[in-house]
């Protein structure tokens, strides 16, 4: 889950994940039948996949997993057939990341099943290439780093360019707080045409700007930046991505000095951002966080990649069930479906029992 920093990642910029306490099992065996076999316990079916068949487009809702067989396959690693079963309590399209916990916890567990003798970066680009090019989701790699290196009671400070990353103290619990996770249940999708069109667009504002990257824009630069922009969807893009970048910033500085409570505004800031600037929230989204900063929640934010998914709420640890019940009344009057609440706590990453 992303505390702040959202659709900065693929712009080489800096995000704040942390991973939660859900999660995905993946138990993996060789077979001698040169097939790849996955099974899940959300599911009834199995898919099945002759190794000689293993390309992009196959394996159908299996993809994350059959995905990560195929790049250790192109990394030179011999593989033989195996048999993937699955067993996730992440809600799925809730954009929980639950894709990259399928992907995270299968490459930890086929790098030990071939003694592949991937290091931690070696695991991260594994987990990466087989979202964004076996299964064709575009996601700027956030996701898999959160999974595969967060730990328990700490947010993961990640900066997208070089890959470093620092472990913030964010232990709510110790502070008598709450992280409240509301799914809107307005599915969300990693690989729909809005998400590809911000990405594309971010590309085209840097090369027209003469950057890198948006990231190499700074907040005192960003109105020059905006004037020489063609028109007013890249600039807003723009913005988003040059203050959100810098809303993580300030998030870190505050974490580091143990004033969790005063992140509270740069996360209200952030969700404005993205309803106004990036616009990639829905009505749902919007009357959560609303409601629940109006219920007096530190602060709350989309999510996620948008268009569904979560809302995000810091706040005290006694008021979470009095939050829960007045977003439900107000989607109840605004005739929406009734939000699920999940309460999370900075978990770890992938590893193995």
């Amino acid at each position: 889950m992303n505390l702040i920093g959202e659709h900065t990642d693929y712009n080489d910029g800096f995000v704040l994940p942390f991973a939660i306490d859900f999660g995905c099992t993946a138990e993996v065996r060789r077979n001698d039948d040169a097939t790849v076999r996955i099974t899940s316990a959300q599911r009834q079916d199995t898919v099945t996949i002759p190794l000689a068949d293993l390309a992009p487009g196959a394996g159908d809702w299996a993809a994350y997993a059959a995905g990560v067989l195929w790049t250790l396959r192109e990394r030179g690693v011999e593989i033989g057939g195996v048999d993937i079963g699955l067993d996730s309590t992440v809600p799925s399209g809730a954009g929980l990341s639950s894709s990259a916990a399928v992907v995270c916890s299968v490459t930890a567990a086929l790098e030990e099943l071939f003694d592949a003798g991937l290091d931690a970066g070696d695991l991260l680009a594994v987990s990466r290439r087989a979202e964004n090019d076996f299964v064709g989701a575009p996601t700027g790699g956030m996701d898999q780093l959160a999974s595969l290196r967060a730990t328990e009671g700490h947010a993961l400070f990640c900066d997208m360019r070089t890959l470093d990353v620092e472990q913030v103290p964010f232990d709510v619990a110790a502070d008598g707080l709450a992280v409240l996770v509301l799914d809107s249940g307005a599915e969300h999708r990693h690989a729909d045409g809005e998400y590809a069109a911000r990405r594309s667009g971010c590309e085209r504002a840097a090369r027209i700007l003469g950057v890198d990257a948006l990231r190499d824009l700074t907040p005192g630069e960003l109105d020059g930046a905006l004037a020489r922009l063609p028109d007013d969807e890249l600039r807003r893009y723009v913005r988003h991505v040059v203050t959100e970048d810098e809303r993580v910033l300030q998030t870190v500085a505050m974490l580091r000095d143990g004033r969790i409570r005063d992140v509270g505004p740069v996360l209200i800031a952030s969700h404005a951002s993205m309803r106004d600037d990036y616009r990639i929230t829905i009505p749902e989204i919007d009357l959560a966080a609303q409601t629940l900063v109006d219920g007096g929640a530190y602060g709350a934010r989309m999510t996620g990649g948008g268009f569904g998914g979560c809302v995000i709420a810091l706040l005290d640890e006694n008021a979470v069930d009095g939050a829960v019940e007045a977003v439900r009344t107000a989607y109840a009057a605004a005739g929406f479906n009734e939000p699920t609440p999940m309460v999370v706590r900075p978990g770890r990453g992938a590893y193995r029992r």
